[in-house]
């Protein structure tokens, strides 16, 4: 009987590792982390995942590190990454199950991109406001938003 027990528990969990196979490999994150940027870390942690979802290099169902490794991967504190996957999960980007981690959710890309524009329109209606109430032309305001977008490319 007792062999039969130990049996039960070791095909147990050969089927629990099959199963990690089946949902998918923990998939590599390539994060990079700036002291000098004006965001802080966590930001910057979500903001690159959330970018990799977007672009299709993270797909739904794929595994993301847990936080410890992630954390150790990038030198910062599980409580850093703890907040960013928070945030991610919040944003839908993510679904974290205790026991078995976090994974790509199945984002509806439209809404995630509806819902940035949202976000743009509300500071561009601002930046409106302000340029009436200085008098500034739209043709500057439009000057600087076209300088601001190719600030980066």
């Amino acid at each position: 009987m007792k062999e039969l027990h130990s049996f039960n528990r070791k095909f147990a969990a050969v089927r629990h590792k099959l199963a990690g196979r089946e949902r998918g490999i923990v998939i590599k994150v390539e994060i990079i982390i700036s002291n000098n940027a004006n965001k802080p870390i966590y930001e910057q942690i979500t903001s690159q995942i959330k970018a990799m979802i977007m672009s299709g290099e993270l797909q739904a169902g794929d595994a993301i590190p847990s936080m410890r490794a992630l954390a150790k991967s990038i030198h910062v504190s599980v409580i850093t990454v703890q907040k960013a996957y928070e945030d991610l999960q919040r944003d839908g980007f993510i679904e974290t199950t205790i026991g078995r981690g976090s994974f790509v959710s199945a984002l509806n890309k439209e809404f995630y991109q509806e819902e940035q524009q949202r976000i743009a329109e509300e500071h561009l209606q601002a930046a409106a406001e302000i340029g009436r109430m200085s008098n500034l032309s739209l043709e500057k305001l439009t000057e600087l938003l076209t300088l601001f977008y190719r600030e980066n490319e």
